[in-house]
C-alpha cells in the first residue's frame, strides 16, 4: 500500500507551484485530514534534518518545497541570470517596492516611482515574481511578491528580507530609491528595456 507521506513528498518535489492540502489529498486519492497529518509529519521530518538543503515551506494554505535559507547565496548566484539578470533597472526598483511595501496598489506604487508602472507590473507577473489580489473593500488590485519569489531567495516570508523592518517603512525605502533618473538599462536584453522604457511615462501629479 502506497505511503501517503512519501506520495506527498514526491508531489511537492516535482511541482513547480505551491499545492494545498486539499489538492494533495485529491492527487493522492486520500482524505484531506489524512493528507494534512502526512504533510505535518513531513514538515516536522524536514525541520529535524540537520544540514538539509531542502525545507518544506507553508504560506497560508499553500505548501511547497524550497531550498534552505542557509544556501541562499549560492542559489541566488545560480538564479541570477534567470531572475534578476533579465530585469531592467525600473523592474528591479518596482520589485523592491512591492517586496518591501506590499500589498500595494498600482496608484501607490506609481506615486512612489513617479512613472506609469503598468507594463512593468505585467512583466513581473509574467515572470511569476509578482501577483495581484483584489481589495474588495476598496475595489482595487493590490500587488505583492509571489511564493516563487520567496522560494528563489530561500525565505518563507517577506519579513526575512534583509533589513525588512527598516526598509519597509516609507521614508527609508523612498530615500533608498531616490536615485538620479537614468535611461532604463536592460541586464538581459535591449528589447526588454525598450518595451519598459516606453511605459516609463511620468505620472501627472
Amino acid at each position: 500500500m502506497p505511503n501517503l507521506k512519501s506520495q506527498i513528498e514526491s508531489l511537492l518535489y516535482i511541482s513547480n507551484k505551491p499545492l494545498t492540502a486539499a489538492k494533495l489529498a485529491e492527487l493522492a486519492g486520500a482524505e484531506k485530514g489524512a493528507a494534512e497529518e502526512a504533510l505535518k509529519a513531513l514538515e516536522e521530518e524536514y525541520d529535524k534534518r540537520e544540514n538539509s538543503g531542502i525545507r518544506v515551506l507553508r504560506q497560508g494554505d499553500k505548501v511547497q518545497m524550497a531550498t534552505s535559507p542557509d544556501n541562499a547565496e549560492i542559489i541566488q548566484g545560480f538564479l541570477k541570470d534567470e531572475v534578476a539578470g533579465e530585469l531592467t533597472r525600473p523592474s528591479l526598483e518596482t520589485l523592491t517596492i512591492v517586496a518591501y511595501r506590499g500589498p500595494i496598489s498600482k496608484a501607490e506604487l506609481e506615486q512612489i516611482r513617479g512613472v506609469n508602472c503598468s507594463l512593468i507590473l505585467r512583466n513581473l507577473m509574467i515572470k511569476g515574481l509578482v501577483e495581484s489580489s483584489e481589495d474588495k473593500k476598496m475595489g482595487v488590485a493590490l500587488y505583492g511578491v509571489t511564493f516563487d519569489f520567496l522560494r528563489h531567495l530561500g525565505i518563507s516570508a517577506v519579513g526575512e528580507l534583509p533589513d525588512y523592518e527598516k526598509l519597509s517603512q516609507a521614508e527609508t525605502l523612498d530615500k533608498l530609491l531616490n536615485l538620479p533618473e537614468r535611461e532604463p538599462e536592460s541586464v538581459g536584453g535591449k528589447e526588454a528595456a525598450a518595451g519598459e522604457g516606453a511605459e516609463e511615462t511620468e505620472v501627472s501629479q
